[in-house]
């Protein structure tokens, strides 16, 4: 496990922001509304996965950093990929600082690079609680493949396993295809990235790209040495996860030929920098979101917190409230071109 702590200039930005609605007598209003109250973290996903793990972990540990210590309590949502929380948060759920959600990345990015229209809220407008963690997604092929690094798959035909359009296991390849040379056969199907391992393991295809780190070094914590499995290829990622970075597995940012194609990788990447996102309704008065924003940020640098995520063998890499919102800000604002080539590299426009 890899634990990254708040980059030091960003967390005292955050912290002078957060102080600002949260001192003196807008402090003590925070807590007097939520002594005796209860927080309800909607999760956007089955019991049992990755989101529900780092969703009842933050439950476990939160109330106690919130002003006034309130309960919270975990309730899963699940539903046209996180979207059925989400819509719940920014349109039925009351909008007092009460609710909050943990969703799929994907549920940010989908009006600007995805499906649109299913969507009941406008999603730029999201107001961010905290991420718990930064993912980074991977290609690999089974161990006894002749291909030994990424420049390999730009010289023949590769067949991946993968789930259903709109997944990580069929966007990731599709943009390796367009924009750095790969020709991938994308087999889909499968009904999860259990699935697709276990058929790389036993031969019905050759690798997987849109491997998430934090899901494979479960299922294979021992992945980086020899014998494994899964041989890793590439990072599907501008900057990398430091585990995989001294292990020499090189980034789709640093083999990107061009200016833009790294252009259009990196708005397609920018989900990676939010991969466990906790929102809120933008109508929570400024005063509370504050308060809880701050107290995710305690949180996550909770020692009892981190034991539990070292236990559950979960990185803890976090982003503040404000960096994801700076950060959806940055991708919202990205020139109308290089958001067009990316929605037609995922065959949304064409």
């Amino acid at each position: 496990m890899y634990i990254r702590p708040f980059p030091t200039a960003a967390l005292t930005i955050g912290v002078m922001c957060n102080a600002l609605p949260s001192s003196g007598l807008a402090q003590d209003a925070v807590a007097t509304f939520f002594k005796g109250r209860q927080i309800t973290v909607v999760i956007g996903s089955s019991a049992g996965g990755g989101y529900d793990t780092y969703g009842r972990l933050l439950s476990r540990h939160l109330g106690k950093h919130v002003p006034g210590n309130p309960t919270v309590v975990a309730s899963n949502m699940p539903g046209a990929g996180s979207n059925a929380a989400a819509n719940h948060i920014m349109t039925a759920a009351p909008k007092d600082g009460t609710f909050m959600a943990i969703v799929f990345a994907s549920v940010i990015v989908e009006p600007l690079l995805g499906e649109r229209g299913r969507q009941k809220f406008d999603a730029a407008k999201i107001a961010f609680v905290g991420n718990a963690n930064k993912e980074v997604f991977m290609c690999a092929v089974r161990a006894q493949s002749d291909l030994k690094t990424f420049q390999d798959m730009r010289k023949r035909e590769v067949v991946t396993g993968a789930s259903a359009a709109g997944g990580a296991t069929v966007d990731f390849p599709t943009m390796l295809n367009t924009f750095m040379g790969t020709n991938i056969r994308i087999v889909r199907g499968y009904p999860g990235t259990r699935e697709i391992t276990l058929a790389v393991e036993k031969g019905e295809v050759e690798g997987a790209c849109g491997l998430a780190w934090s899901t494979t070094s479960v299922q294979y914590p021992r992945t980086l040495q020899e014998g494994q499995p899964l041989r890793l290829l590439l990072q599907e990622d501008m900057t990398g996860h430091p585990v995989l970075d001294a292990a020499g597995i090189p980034t789709s940012g640093q083999l990107a030929k061009g200016e833009a194609e790294r252009q259009a990788l990196a708005l397609f990447y920018a989900q990676n920098l939010f991969g466990r996102p906790f929102i809120a309704s933008p109508e929570v008065p400024a005063d509370r979101l504050a308060g809880v924003r701050t107290a995710f940020n305690a949180a996550m640098k909770d020692p009892e917190l981190l034991a539990d995520a070292k236990r559950l063998n979960v990185d803890i890499i976090p982003n503040s409230g404000e960096e994801v919102q700076q950060l959806v800000a940055q991708m919202y604002a990205t020139p109308a071109d290089v958001v067009a080539r990316v929605r037609k590299a995922l065959g949304q426009d064409k």
